[in-house]
């Protein structure tokens, strides 16, 4: 029945912590397309993929005493920061036999980028049926203001093929 919020708690075991709501949507969402079996809906949003029911989740997990949710107050925007508990850890021992892949080398990988390129991975992702000229093109034409540089594509192309390789 919390298969789905298992998962995510998985998720949370094989890391530290997120910080950042933007980098976590942007880290599932990224498993997800990797084939790791991540079943919220993703919509296009501001910030490239985003998931109502991954928020929903996340608080849900929260509320359970699962996860920790902690927020700073940066100049003029707060930070979140999410990290497993022992409830949390507790939850996970009742789907102990839950087949699931590791995950924490892409985890680590993710977290040694910036939120920016999260964002222009997940968004190359999202348009993954497209060719990559026709990609770049999307990319540039909907995260315009993102001014991403053919460098930055570039690094986001081998990222990506290194993930799912």
């Amino acid at each position: 029945m919390l298969n789905n919020h298992a998962k995510l708690v998985r998720f949370f075991s094989q890391c530290e912590e997120v910080v950042g709501r933007k980098r976590l949507q942007k880290m599932i969402y990224i498993l997800k397309k990797a084939g790791y079996p991540f079943e919220e809906r993703y919509e296009f949003h501001f910030y490239g993929p985003y998931s109502e029911e991954l928020t929903l989740r996340v608080e849900e997990l929260c509320n359970l005493g699962f996860l920790s949710e902690t927020h700073e107050k940066k100049s003029n925007y707060h930070q979140y920061r999410y990290s497993l508990t022992e409830g949390g850890e507790e939850f996970l021992t009742h789907y102990e036999d839950m087949p699931f892949k590791d995950m924490t080398e892409h985890i680590h990988n993710m977290n040694e980028e910036s939120s920016r390129f999260l964002e222009l991975v997940s968004t190359m992702l999202y348009f993954d049926q497209l060719s990559r000229d026709e990609c770049e093109e999307k990319v540039r034409a909907v995260k315009k203001k993102m001014n991403y540089t053919d460098d930055e594509l570039q690094q986001a192309w081998s990222f990506i093929d290194r993930l799912l390789n």
